[in-house]
């Protein structure tokens, strides 16, 4: 993908909603493009996350092996998507095995090149701190509304 086809991408993506223009050229600059075929696994449950992955074309599918070993899909998710958020911030692992459903496109950010942006631009550090907590304080409201549906 070109340049400006990566921008593009980044620019839909929820998190960078508070990115320059300049920004995400930086971001999407540093940025890797990966081609996965059908059937290609991304990487599997329990690996060791150090960066992010937008499906730029095609779909990936979300696993789970159970005891046999067989895969059970819990999501596809497509274009625009992020994958692994959460691992351009701290470390983390992967919840989830990660397959290619057809043959797909990715644009893969690693944390390194993340948190030197957000040390070049600490304004951008802190919408992001923003954002993000706004997120965590929508999540537990969801999550306390839902909570009289599991008490005793």
């Amino acid at each position: 993908m070109a340049l400006d086809d990566d921008i593009r991408l980044l620019s839909g993506v929820p998190l960078f909603q508070s990115f320059t223009p300049d920004q995400l050229r930086l971001l999407a600059f540093g940025a890797e493009n990966m081609r996965l075929a059908q059937g290609q696994i991304l990487y599997e449950a329990g690996a060791r996350a150090d960066g992010a992955f937008v499906v730029a074309a095609g779909s990936i599918g979300l696993f789970r092996e159970d005891v046999e070993g067989e895969r059970i899909l819990l999501a596809s998710i497509g274009p625009g998507a992020m994958l692994g958020e959460l691992a351009l911030i701290a470390d983390a692992v992967r919840p989830t095995g990660a397959v290619a459903v057809e043959d797909t496109e990715l644009v893969r950010l690693s944390r390194r090149l993340f948190h030197r942006i957000l040390q070049e631009y600490p304004e951008l550090a802190a919408a992001l701190h923003n954002q993000i907590a706004e997120g965590l304080a929508s999540m537990v409201g969801k999550i306390d509304a839902l909570a009289p549906r599991f008490s005793d």
